[in-house]
C-alpha cells in the first residue's frame, strides 16, 4: 500500500532528529558529510527510529545542497552525499518503511541573503539526485520564508508525481514570518500540489498544537507535525533539550485531535520521543472532523505617548531648505563640551543634530542616551545613526524598540565601518544584516511587525535616512544603490563629505530624478594634516588636489588653516544650496564653533536665495 493510501486510514509515525543524535557523538561538523565518512552511524540512527516505531524515515540530506555544502568546501559532492543518503536509509529500512528525500530551507530571517535564482539552481540539483535514487517522496522542511517554499514546491510538482510534503516553520504560534495565517499558508501549499502540509521545528508540542487549532482539515491533502523537544538549555557550551518522552506521549492524542496524520519529531527529539508517539497512537484511526478555533488576531495599533509630534525630516527638506549637523558623541565620559555644542547649534537654528554610532568602529557614549538628553534638555531634534556592525538582529530590534520608547524617530541606517579599523581590531563585527535589510526591517517595524513577523502592539514611526557616498569611481553605480535603498524603504539620503563643486553638479544631475531628497555632506577642514588624513585614510572621502595644495600652504598657521577650511566650505555651500534643499554639516573634532558659523552662513544664504527666487 502506498504512502498516501496509508495516510487515508492511518496515523503514520515519522522519525525524529538526525542532527541531535549526531551532536551526541561530540561533533559539530557537516552532518550530511557523515553519509560518506560515517555511514554506519547514519544507518544505526535510522534503525533506532524504525525500532522505536517509525513508519517513515527521512534521508540525512537536509543541508546537502550546493549553497550549504560550500560552507564546508563540499559543493562538488552534492550527488554522492545525496545518493549515499538514500542508500543508507534503504539499508536500514524494512519492507514497510517509507523513505522521504529531505530538502531543507535556505532562507531564514534574512530572506534576501540568498537570491531565489541561486536557491532554485541548488534545489534542482539536489532534487534530481534524490529522485534518481528512487525515494518514496520528497520532504520540504524548515521553511521560514514562504516565497522560497512556494517556489520550490512548484518546481518539485512539475518534476515528479511522487508525494510531496511541505512544512513551514513559525517564529510565533499561528503565523508565518510574513504574518500569513497558518491555515491560509496550508491552503496555498495544497493548491500548489502538496500532498501533505504541516509544521516542523522551532516550536514544541504546546505551541505547535495551538497553531494547528486554527487549521481546517485539508480537502485533498493531509496534515503533518514535527515538533521540537521544547526549548533548549545551554550548558557547558552545548545546547541540550530536556523535554521528556513522557511529555510527547501526553501530546500525541492532542496532535491527533487536530487532524495530524503524519507525526514525527524535529530538533531535540530522540527514538524515545518517537516511541512515545507510536505507542500512544497505536491502532488509533485519524480524525475526519474537528472544531476549528478561529482566533482574532490582536493587533493594538494604538496611539503611543511617544509618537512623533513633529514633521518628519524627509518632509521638511522637501518643502524648504534644511540644515542638520553631525556632532560626534564623545569618546570619554565627560560630556560638557558636547552639550555646549548642541546648545550653540540649537541657537544657530539647525533642524537636527545627527549622532554617529561608534564612528570608525571606536567606542563612544551611546548615541541613544545622548539623543534622549539632547531632545529633553536641549530641545534639539536628534537624528540617531544605527549600524549593522555592533548588534545582531536581537540587539537591533531591542535598540529600535528603545528608540521608539524614547521618542527618537529619526534614524540613519548604515552598515558601519568594520571593527578592524577601530580601537579594538580584535572585536567581532556582527553584520547579521546589511544596510539594505536594516532599512527593510525598520520599515516593517513601522507596520507594527518585528523582524520575525511578530505583532509589536504599536506601529513604529521612524523616518529612515540612508547613506550615499558620491566619492566613488562610478557615480552611476552609486545611484543604482540609492534606488535599491529607496525600494527597501529609505525616505531620504545623507552623503559623505563632498569637497568638489564639479562633484556637486554631477550628483545633482544623477539624482534629480529621485523622489527621495538628499542632504549634501560638507565638513570644514581644520588643517593640512586633517585634509591628508581624510583623503588617504578615511573610507568614502576624497579631496581635490587643489584643496590639498591650498591647505598644505597653510600647514604652519593653524588659525588661518581653520579660516581657509571654513571659506572652502562656504563656497561649497553656495553651490550646494542652489541645487539641494538639504545641507549636512559635519563637525570636525568637536570644533562646533566652525559648524555654528557655517550654519548661520547657510541659513542666511538660503534665505537670500529664497527671496531672490520669489522676486524672479
Amino acid at each position: 500500500m502506498s504512502f498516501l493510501q496509508r495516510l487515508k486510514n492511518e496515523i503514520l509515525i515519522a522519525d525524529g532528529a538526525m542532527g541531535t543524535l549526531l551532536h551526541s557523538f561530540g561533533t559539530d561538523s557537516c552532518f550530511e558529510e557523515f553519509n560518506l565518512s560515517r555511514p554506519e552511524d547514519i544507518v544505526g540512527i535510522h534503525q533506532a527510529y524504525i525500532d522505536a516505531g517509525a513508519n517513515i524515515i527521512q534521508t540525512n540530506t537536509y543541508a546537502a545542497n550546493y549553497l550549504k555544502l560550500q560552507r564546508y568546501g563540499l559543493e562538488d559532492h552534492v550527488k554522492e552525499i545525496n545518493s549515499f543518503g538514500v542508500q543508507l536509509a534503504r539499508k536500514a529500512a524494512n519492507d514497510k518503511t517509507i523513505i522521504l528525500g529531505t530538502i531543507g530551507g535556505n532562507r531564514g530571517i534574512r530572506p534576501n541573503k540568498v537570491s531565489l535564482e541561486e536557491i532554485k539552481r541548488s534545489f534542482r540539483e539536489q532534487l534530481y539526485c534524490l529522485l534518481l535514487e528512487g525515494v518514496d517522496g520528497i520532504l520540504l522542511e524548515t521553511y521560514y520564508d514562504f516565497e522560497e517554499l512556494e517556489t520550490l514546491l512548484t518546481i518539485a510538482r512539475k518534476e515528479t508525481e511522487l508525494p510531496l510534503i511541505a512544512q513551514v516553520t513559525l517564529h510565533e504560534s499561528g503565523f508565518l514570518q510574513n504574518r500569513m495565517k497558518v491555515n491560509d499558508a496550508f491552503l496555498k501549499l495544497e493548491s500548489l500540489g502538496a500532498n501533505v502540509v504541516g509544521l516542523n521545528c522551532r516550536l514544541g508540542p504546546h505551541h505547535m498544537i495551538s497553531s494547528l487549532e486554527g487549521v481546517e482539515l485539508p480537502q485533498s491533502a493531509f496534515l503533518s507535525a514535527y515538533p521540537n523537544a521544547g526549548l533548549p538549555s545551554y550548558t557547558d557550551g552545548k545546547f541540550q533539550f530536556e523535554s521528556s518522552a513522557d511529555y510527547f506521549r501526553q501530546s500525541a492524542r492532542k496532535f491527533r485531535e487536530q487532524g495530524v496524520r503524519l507525526l514525527g519529531g524535529c530538533c531535540g527529539t530522540t527514538p524515545e520521543h518517537i516511541r512515545a508517539f507510536a505507542t500512544e497512537l497505536k491502532n488509533l484511526a485519524p480524525v475526519t472532523e474537528k472544531n476549528v478555533i478561529h482566533r482574532k488576531e490582536k493587533v493594538e495599533i494604538q496611539a503611543s505617548p511617544f509618537n512623533r509630534p513633529e514633521q518628519p525630516l524627509h518632509d521638511i527638506v522637501k518643502t524648504r531648505p534644511s540644515i542638520i549637523v553631525e556632532l560626534d558623541p564623545p569618546r570619554k565620559l565627560n560630556t560638557t563640551k558636547f552639550f555646549e555644542g548642541t546648545k550653540a547649534l540649537k541657537a544657530a537654528g539647525i533642524d537636527a543634530v545627527t549622532l554617529a554610532d561608534n564612528s570608525l568602529a571606536s567606542p563612544r557614549v551611546a548615541n541613544s542616551a545622548l539623543g534622549h538628553l539632547v531632545k529633553e534638555k536641549v530641545g534639539l531634534r536628534p537624528l540617531v545613526h544605527l549600524t549593522c556592525r555592533d548588534r545582531n538582529i536581537i540587539g537591533l530590534q531591542s535598540h529600535l524598540m528603545g528608540l521608539h520608547t524614547l521618542g527618537l524617530h529619526d534614524v540613519l541606517a548604515i552598515t558601519g565601518d568594520p571593527a578592524r579599523v577601530g580601537d579594538f581590531p580584535g572585536a567581532s563585527s556582527v553584520f547579521d544584516v546589511s544596510s539594505f535589510e536594516l532599512i527593510e526591517l525598520i520599515k516593517q517595524f513601522n507596520e507594527g511587525l518585528s523582524f520575525s513577523g511578530k505583532d509589536l502592539g504599536q506601529k513604529g514611526d521612524f523616518s529612515i535616512a540612508a547613506a550615499f557616498n558620491p566619492n566613488v569611481r562610478s557615480l552611476e553605480k552609486a545611484v543604482v544603490r540609492m534606488e535599491k535603498k529607496i525600494k527597501c524603504g529609505a525616505d531620504y539620503f545623507i552623503t559623505q563629505p563632498v569637497y568638489s563643486e564639479k562633484l556637486l553638479l554631477e550628483v545633482y544631475e544623477q539624482t534629480k530624478h529621485l523622489d527621495a531628497p538628499v542632504y549634501i555632506g560638507l565638513m570644514p577642514l581644520t588643517g593640512s594634516r586633517n585634509a591628508e588624513f581624510l583623503h588617504n585614510e578615511v573610507p568614502g572621502i576624497k579631496i581635490s588636489q587643489n584643496i590639498l595644495d591650498t591647505m598644505a600652504k597653510l600647514k604652519d598657521n593653524p588659525v588661518q588653516s581653520k579660516q581657509e577650511g571654513i571659506a572652502i566650505t562656504k563656497s561649497l555651500i553656495e553651490i550646494a544650496a542652489e541645487l539641494f534643499n538639504g545641507i549636512y554639516l559635519i563637525t570636525p573634532f568637536m570644533n562646533y564653533e566652525m559648524t555654528v558659523e557655517l550654519a548661520h552662513f547657510t541659513r542666511e544664504y538660503t534665505d537670500r536665495l529664497s527671496r531672490r527666487k520669489q522676486n524672479v
